[in-house]
């Protein structure tokens, strides 16, 4: 499987991996602007709520991904972790998870992808358990697009707004914990 670095992937991006034994990460392609790369979308109070980071200004369109960097301008890294704390605070799994990931959040990285890639891993191989491996890519080769969604599954604020799909894996990590990872190999009821 081959895949662009998002940042935070949503739900189909890691059920698309799930089944695989590799994953080839896309570290020679040019950013895309509008693209998840530098954005993921949560499950908030008022509904879906979009996460961007900040990039230092400049023409990232044509910019290799590797060479995105982050700005610090504006506390956005205390905004994010203030949103994630408040849509997913009452989740049955934040207590489990927010300590590992909240050191994200005051750590300043340099560069996006390093950001995307240490989220990644501590993501996927560390919290989910996924036992594949994570390469990067050596030359650029267009990436797959992930298509698959898996089925529904207890959000935060469900009785409210009703399901929300694909979202940041972070709502399915803090609503579920690890049996999340059950939607995936279609084992979840």
């Amino acid at each position: 499987m081959h895949l662009p670095l998002y940042h935070l992937p949503p739900v189909s991006w890691f059920a698309s991996v799930w089944s695989r034994d590799r994953l080839v990460v896309e570290a020679c392609e040019h950013y895309q602007k509008g693209s998840f790369r530098n954005r993921c979308y949560i499950a908030g109070p008022n509904g879906v709520q979009r996460l961007s980071i900040p990039l230092v200004k400049g023409k990232h369109n044509q910019m290799p991904i590797k060479e995105v960097r982050i700005a610090y301008d504006e506390p956005w890294q205390v905004r994010h972790w203030r949103s994630i704390r408040t849509a997913y605070g009452n989740a049955p799994y934040f207590e489990h998870y927010a300590d590992d990931l909240a050191p994200h959040y005051e750590k300043h990285y340099t560069f996006l992808f390093d950001l995307n890639l240490e989220l990644l891993r501590l993501v996927l191989q560390q919290k989910l358990g996924w036992q594949g491996e994570i390469v990067l890519s050596t030359s650029y080769i267009p990436a797959d697009l992930p298509k698959d969604l898996p089925q529904q599954y207890p959000q935060v604020f469900e009785d409210k707004h009703g399901f929300l799909p694909d979202l940041s894996i972070l709502d399915l990590l803090f609503c579920c914990g690890k049996n999340g990872r059950d939607l995936f190999s279609g084992k979840a009821n």
